[in-house]
């Protein structure tokens, strides 16, 4: 089985979770490191208001969860591309992990990033998952 690290550090999250759910789906491991670093396009007071928006679906003690950690944010986005309610996509969402910064043990690893998902490719603003995730509630 194939293990790959990558660095979220300016990736567009919704391109940079399609692919990695393709991958995840043919078998790949996979850890996805700095995810506060990736990026939302868009202007920035409105999709902050979009994720607000949604904290306010469900109620206490019910669904759905809210997320506020960054590196939870983005394994939602990529479940979202999974189907994670048949058995493959259990098992694909298994390999997957995602960590704010980069943990000891994935200091010395090779990196890898994903080209079609960089955000040299944006014309517009866009803001940060880390921004996103202080803005509704997440405390480092």
């Amino acid at each position: 089985m194939k293990r790959s690290v990558i660095d979220a550090s300016g990736l567009i999250l919704g391109r940079m979770a399609s692919i990695v759910a393709k991958r995840l789906l043919e078998g790949e491991q996979i850890e996805i490191v700095n995810a506060e670093k990736a990026v939302v396009s868009g202007k920035r007071l409105s999709v902050i208001k979009r994720y607000k928006e949604f904290l306010e679906v469900g109620g206490q003690g019910r669904g759905p969860i809210h997320w506020r950690r960054p590196d939870r944010l983005v394994r939602k986005t990529i479940r979202g591309m999974l189907p994670y309610r048949q058995w493959r996509g259990k098992k694909a969402l298994k390999r997957l992990r995602v960590h704010i910064g980069v943990p000891e043990e994935l200091q010395d690893v090779e990196k890898e990033t994903i080209p079609e998902a960089h955000v040299s490719r944006l014309r517009g603003p866009y803001v940060t998952v880390g921004e996103i995730a202080e803005s509704i509630g997440w405390r480092r």
